[in-house]
Order: structure tokens, then C-alpha cells, then sequence
């Protein structure tokens, strides 16, 4: 068996001291995701007000239930993204289809220009698990295998569905404005 990475070295120290009940090393992981985290779970649950509030909750039940982390599956990081997303679809679960219009409604706060908005009208147009895909892949720099700790599926699926995300969003994007995609 490979010896672990220094990164998982370091997620087992740190996971042994938030469990003992360090503040400090809390307080210090909690400042290094708190953005990212945001950020990610702004695509799932598609509104600031409940990805601030998600993104707590999700911190909480780290710190009052440290378990379930092992560091030779994966970074701590992506335990505590794969906690957030389970806490995020048990909110959209809870909101319920007669919000999903209202959910769509709250664009992605971009820059003022041209682009950013043809690119999150794009992103928009994808569905929350692609949007989610993308973004943690993208923008967070996940890897294959942190996605797929975080999604809770094999790496081959984390491969296929990446692969259908991009398509979609390639597709999405050559279709000219004001026309609608095909939902089959």
C-alpha cells in the first residue's frame, strides 16, 4: 500500500485536533472553506440567503459531530464539501417544487459586462448537479477523486457525468440567444 500524502498527513492532524476539540484548528479550516464553500452551495441551493445559512449549518455539524472523516479516502476538504451538499439537497428537499421557479429566479452575482453575463446565463441553464460538477471541478480545482468523495459516486461516473456537463455546456452555449434548449 502507497504511504498516505502529506495533505492527508496533515487532514489527519487537523481532523485529530477538531475532534479533540480545538478551536483554533477549527477557527483556521473554517476561514480556509468558508468562501468556497459558499460559493458551491450558492449553485445548489441557488439563493445567498440559504447558501450563507447552509453553509453554517454545515459547519455545525462538523463541529459538534466530528465523525465520519477518514484521510485515507479523501481530503478533509472534500468531507466537509460532501457534507454541504448532502445538507443542501435536504434543503431543496424541504423547499419543495412550488420554490423552483422562484430558486432559478436569483441570478449568480457576476461582474457588470457582457461576457459574465453570456457566461452565467450559460452556467444558469445547466441543471444544479452539472452547475455543481463544473464549479468544483473548475473553479475549486477538485480532483477526480475528491469529486467523487464529495458526490458520493465512483470516479468513472465523476468522469462520464463531467464529460456530459461540459457537452451540455457547450452545447448550451452555441445555441443562439433567445432560443430556448430542447429539456428531454
Amino acid at each position: 500500500m502507497a504511504a498516505e500524502k502529506p495533505e492527508q498527513d496533515s487532514d489527519a492532524i487537523r481532523w485529530d485536533k477538531i475532534r479533540a476539540g480545538d478551536a483554533s484548528a477549527f477557527d483556521a479550516f473554517y476561514r480556509e472553506n468558508l468562501a468556497s464553500l459558499q460559493r458551491f452551495l450558492r449553485i445548489l441551493t441557488r439563493t445567498t440567503q440559504a447558501a450563507e445559512d447552509v453553509t453554517q449549518e454545515t459547519f455545525v455539524q462538523m463541529w459538534r459531530s466530528p465523525n465520519g472523516f477518514e484521510s485515507g479516502r479523501g481530503s478533509l476538504r472534500a468531507y466537509l464539501f460532501g457534507i454541504g451538499r448532502k445538507r443542501a439537497a435536504e434543503w431543496r428537499r424541504k423547499q419543495g417544487a412550488t420554490s423552483e421557479a422562484r430558486l432559478a429566479a436569483e441570478p449568480v452575482a457576476t461582474e457588470n459586462n457582457e461576457a459574465a453575463t453570456a457566461i452565467n446565463d450559460a452556467f444558469g441553464r445547466l441543471c444544479a448537479e452539472q452547475q455543481s460538477l463544473l464549479w468544483l471541478r473548475e473553479v475549486e480545482g477538485q480532483s477526480y477523486a475528491e469529486l467523487a468523495e464529495i458526490l458520493d459516486i465512483p470516479v468513472g461516473t465523476v468522469r462520464s457525468r463531467l464529460f456530459a456537463a461540459r457537452e451540455e455546456l457547450r452545447r448550451i452555449w452555441h445555441v443562439a440567444p433567445g432560443e430556448t434548449r430542447n429539456k428531454s
